[in-house]
């Protein structure tokens, strides 16, 4: 049963290819608001394609999922979008706009005066570690791996959606740097206490990163709750990524 701190839920979710095969499997859960839940599995396991459904890139072949207590086929696809922040491993920034320019997109669309979405632009710039006079006239080009995928986080957040989908996000960076956007990211949600949704396959990262790990096989929901309830689990899936975990930090502890 949803309440008022449930931003999203997925009842009885499935979805299939017009081929008939079965992507995901009559899942059901809830994301509460300000917590990060992690989708944690193997590639072809169903994460994307949970994450997909929450902002409408797909819809349910049966079931429902609603966000803000609304079921997403009752949304209009793009107002629902705007009010989803979206970081991808690729990043996805336009390559002819400045830095300054894809941070404010959305603003953009959403009618923001250019004051306010100059403005807006710096200070996410700012709090993602990056220097508003240095970087903001900047193109894509002329950042480096890390220093994109901040900007991306910067983008999502600028309209200051209620969600974010995190897909992968540090998945292409270099194991130093991976590690420390993980880590200014975590100091980042403690801040905002946003409502992410964030897809990984590295245990590690699930466990340093979630509040919850929803650990998915074959489409189907193997696991659901805080991180320690996998390393104790005895599912034959969940013994598999347990015994990946080395000593890391976890969701909760200080970075």
């Amino acid at each position: 049963m949803s309440n008022d701190a449930t931003r999203i839920e997925f009842c009885d979710v499935s979805f299939s290819l017009a081929s008939g095969r079965s992507l995901l499997s009559h899942l059901t859960l809830q994301v509460e608001a300000g917590e990060t839940l992690v989708l944690l599995g193997r590639s072809g396991s169903g994460k994307t394609t949970t994450m997909k459904l929450i902002n409408r890139l797909i819809d349910p072949t049966s079931g429902e999922v609603r966000v803000e207590r609304k079921a997403t086929l009752d949304w209009d696809p793009i107002r629902l979008r705007r009010r989803i922040g979206y970081v991808i491993q690729e990043v996805g920034l336009f390559p002819h706009l400045t830095v300054e320019e894809n941070i404010g997109v959305v603003p953009r669309l959403e009618g923001w005066a250019p004051a306010r979405i100059h403005q807006r632009a710096r200070d996410m710039l700012t709090m993602v570690g990056l220097d508003a006079e240095q970087f903001a006239a900047r193109l894509p080009r002329e950042l480096s791996g890390g220093q994109r995928q901040r900007v991306g986080v910067a983008r999502a957040l600028a309209a200051d959606p209620p969600v974010i989908l995190l897909d992968e996000p540090f998945g292409a960076l270099d194991p130093i740097t991976r590690r420390e956007i993980q880590r200014e990211f975590l100091t980042l949600q403690r801040e905002l206490k946003k409502t992410m949704v964030f897809v990984t396959h590295d245990i590690g990262e699930a466990f340093l990163l979630g509040s919850r790990i929803a650990l998915l096989k074959d489409g189907e929901l193997i696991l659901l709750g805080p991180p320690e309830d996998l390393l104790r689990s005895q599912h034959p899936e969940a013994r598999a990524f347990a015994e990946g975990y080395s000593e890391r930090p976890r969701a909760g502890s200080p970075p």
